[in-house]
């Protein structure tokens, strides 16, 4: 389903593509900001497009928070934006309040939760991966009161300390609820899989949030589908998935 190109002698200069997702970056891993920063300065100004998918940081409060690392990592944004490369995020569970200050201050895009591009020629689903999950009915009930208007209203009205004791305790709560639960409840669902990918009309998708890298291959209503995971960022261990000339490959970061 994803034949390589036959390429015409004429050299020409190939469209190359970096996924990421889940970096968690916070202020408690100074590691994986360090190794961020070198890959935006390094190795993304080759890429005519970045596609973040989801949980840049491990908690966002709001486009009204300036807290360090946060400055370092906005500028690192803009100047690669600035340099011609095109970024575009998702939110993720972690960082769904990102807004449209953010957007203008780094020069981003924001994306839908569900989104579709051409991608090489084939039509490529990009999301997150939370809502592949189904298995974890609780996270689902919660994720839809915590993606709620009423709840980002309230949430954002108050003061910034109050949001950052918010959030510390959530994650807190959360990494304690998560470490009870059976680790296939946390993977993805395959029949939600295959019928969002129906729904989208999509033979590949390309997901973040589960931290489990893999290039999965199936059948999907008699024809060739493939699902790619991408990788979590932690300490000085990170990888990209680039794909260019229909080829995809993780590179380390």
């Amino acid at each position: 389903m994803f034949p390589k190109r036959i390429l015409s002698s004429r050299k020409r200069k190939l469209p190359i593509n970096f996924f990421i997702s889940d970096l968690h970056l916070s202020q408690e891993q100074p590691g994986t900001i360090q190794l961020f920063l070198r890959f935006l300065q390094q190795q993304a100004p080759q890429a005519d497009n970045l596609y973040i998918l989801g949980d840049l940081f491990d908690t966002w409060i709001g486009d009204d928070d300036s807290a360090p690392p946060i400055p370092s990592i906005l500028t690192g944004l803009k100047q690669l934006s600035a340099s011609g490369t095109r970024i575009q995020i998702q939110a993720g569970n972690r960082d769904f309040l990102l807004g449209e200050r953010f957007a203008a201050a780094t020069g981003c895009s924001l994306l839908p939760e569900i989104h579709v591009i051409e991608l090489e020629g084939v039509q490529t689903l990009l999301m997150h991966g939370d809502l592949l999950c189904t298995d974890d009915k609780e996270y689902q009930q919660a994720r839809i009161m915590l993606r709620s208007s009423a709840f980002a209203s309230d949430f954002l009205a108050r003061p910034i300390e109050e949001r950052r004791t918010i959030a510390a305790d959530y994650r807190k709560r959360s990494g304690e609820v998560t470490s009870l639960k059976a680790d296939g409840i946390m993977d993805v669902n395959s029949e939600t899989v295959a019928e969002i990918m129906r729904q989208n009309g999509v033979l590949q998708l390309i997901h973040g949030h589960t931290h489990r890298p893999k290039f999965h291959t199936f059948e999907l209503d008699g024809r060739a589908a493939r699902r790619i995971v991408l990788s979590d960022w932690h300490g000085n261990r990170g990888a990209a998935l680039q794909v260019t000339d229909n080829s995809a490959v993780f590179i380390s970061c």
